[in-house]
């Protein structure tokens, strides 16, 4: 299946139709538990549901597939992945050097939850090289990056930043949920593990929690399956299938919501009523050129600034309509959130704050000339206050 086109592994990876019914699309296995044939005598492999299930199973093998992984582990949430992911490679007295515009969950997740156990966590703007070498210590275990960042789209050389890493004895983890795998390909990048939100672009439909652990070698396969079936934190069958199932779209969607985001960030270029756009698409980003490399596509979320402030920043985020103002992202419809106060509260008044005039827009597949005109109102609204 490696030798396939993307869009094609998408839709077949791990997606045998069912050898005894000959049903196209393979079954949940709703089961807790599996029938063994003598003590020990685990049919398939499969004996209990925390240690493995067959639904599961084939979701995993679907997202090894897009990734170009060795191994993949399914979770039922991105945190739950990134927990697994951290406490399989870390040891108390350990460091990790973080980006400086991160999901506020990661942050609160090393710093109140790995903190009092012995991890470290500092952060460095890692498009810097001599920054990135500069942050590095003896003991930093793992260089932890989003590209794009959420949610102040920040893009950086994952295989320059690859290089450093490995250079220092560290390893270098990527948080590919904004792009996804349809557009970013962290692995052949250099990147040694991929974490997915699966509740993002890869279901897509905003209607299943789950995340992912994508590894390139085998060097923590083990230890990750250990944390999963240890802490048991997996993805149930019918949200591993619901998971499976978004993935089948997802390169279509994915284009549509690129090609709508490009519009509307080109749209929102031209208005004096934002003072910044952070949109990678748009050739005045400073990371554009090193997207158009490393990318397939822009993506579909963009961060506006708005030159009034704060207040006009909140109340255009509740004023829309086509956008719904919920957190979240990568569904086929479109949201708009406050992040200083929605998905980077976590963050505020630490060196991860984010600017509080930012909303932050996940463009769906709608219109697009539908999805400006609801922000032209919503515009509009603000004018009028």
């Amino acid at each position: 299946m490696t030798d396939r086109a993307f869009a094609t592994r998408a839709i077949h990876a791990g997606q045998d139709p069912d050898p005894h019914t000959g049903a196209i699309i393979p079954p949940i296995y709703q089961a807790s538990t599996h029938v063994q044939d003598g003590i020990g005598g685990f049919r398939e492999g499969y004996e209990y549901n925390r240690a493995g299930n067959p639904t599961r199973s084939a979701l995993e093998t679907q997202l090894a597939a897009l990734e170009g992984g060795a191994s993949a582990y399914s979770f039922s949430s991105g945190l739950a992945a990134e927990d697994a992911l951290l406490r399989s490679i870390l040891r108390p007295g350990d460091h990790v050097l973080l980006g400086n515009d991160v999901y506020g969950g990661t942050y609160r997740l090393l710093t109140k939850v790995l903190a009092p156990w012995g991890v470290e966590t500092t952060t460095a703007d890692l498009g810097d090289a001599d920054a990135v070498r500069a942050a590095l210590r003896p003991q930093t275990r793992i260089v932890w990056v989003e590209t794009p960042s959420n949610p102040l789209l920040k893009i950086v050389d994952i295989a320059a930043l690859a290089d450093i890493a490995h250079a220092g004895g560290a390893v270098l983890v990527v948080d590919n949920t904004f792009a996804s795998p349809a557009l970013q390909q962290p692995l052949a990048l250099g990147a040694d593990v991929v974490v997915h939100s699966t509740t993002k672009y890869l279901g897509g439909h905003s209607d299943v929690l789950g995340g992912a652990v994508v590894l390139g070698d085998d060097r923590f396969d083990e230890a990750v399956k250990f944390q999963q079936f240890a802490v048991g934190a997996v993805s149930a069958p019918l949200d591993a299938w619901l998971t499976t199932r978004g993935i089948k779209t997802l390169a279509v969607r994915v284009r549509q919501h690129s090609e709508n985001a490009q519009a509307i960030a080109e749209w929102a270029a031209q208005r004096p009523e934002f003072s910044e756009v952070y949109y990678p698409g748009l050739t005045s980003h400073p990371g554009h050129d090193i997207a158009a490399r490393q990318m397939s596509g822009f993506g579909g979320m963009l961060s506006l600034g708005l030159a009034a402030g704060p207040d006009a920043a909140r109340t255009l985020a509740e004023s829309t309509t086509l956008f719904q103002l919920a957190e979240s992202l990568g569904g086929v419809e479109s949201l708009i959130g406050y992040p200083p106060e929605m998905t980077h509260a976590s963050v505020r008044g630490t060196e991860l704050a984010v600017p509080e005039n930012l909303v932050r827009l996940s463009v769906g597949i709608e219109d697009v000339a539908d999805l400006i005109a609801d922000l032209e109102g919503a515009l509009a609204r603000v004018a009028a206050r």
